[in-house]
């Protein structure tokens, strides 16, 4: 395992086991990876279609159909007309999918903290910067851009 490549595999799968995220919150409130992922481009980008949502993550309507039909009898998105007056229908962040996205990122965010307590700004801008690069280039091969503020 002297490849630098097969070190930064090890340590992303390693990344995937650890739980310093939402994911390992129990009980009422918690939003699903999947659920949290749409809702963080919804808000990012504003509202979307189905096909554009499908484009966005590279998955098929109808795993798009029913994330977004849990989604609604959740309260946390709503149906809307498209805003630029087209035919599809478009989804939307409702009130109570922002209050939990925010509470969620809330708690992912603290979570963040507690690791890197003892890391310098310095260190955490530059790693910050690293997973960047690291998304911003596997967006690029796969164009499928993710917005950022």
């Amino acid at each position: 395992m002297d490849k630098p490549t097969h070190l930064v595999e090890f340590e992303t799968m390693l990344l995937g086991r650890h739980g310093l995220t939402a994911k390992t919150r129990r009980g009422a409130g918690h939003l699903d990876r999947s659920a949290y992922i749409v809702l963080c481009r919804l808000q990012m980008q504003g509202p979307m279609s189905v096909g554009e949502l499908s484009d966005a993550f590279g998955l098929d309507t109808s795993t798009l159909h029913r994330q977004t039909t849990a989604m609604m009898k959740a309260g946390l998105i709503e149906r809307i007309p498209d805003p630029a007056g087209g035919m599809a229908r478009k989804f939307r962040i409702a009130d109570e999918g922002e209050r939990r996205l925010g509470e969620e990122r809330a708690y992912n965010i603290s979570a963040l903290e507690t690791v890197l307590r003892e890391w310098s700004a310095a260190d955490v801008a530059a790693f910050a910067g690293f997973l960047e690069r690291f998304n911003s280039d596997i967006e690029r091969i796969d164009r499928r851009p993710w917005p950022r503020p």
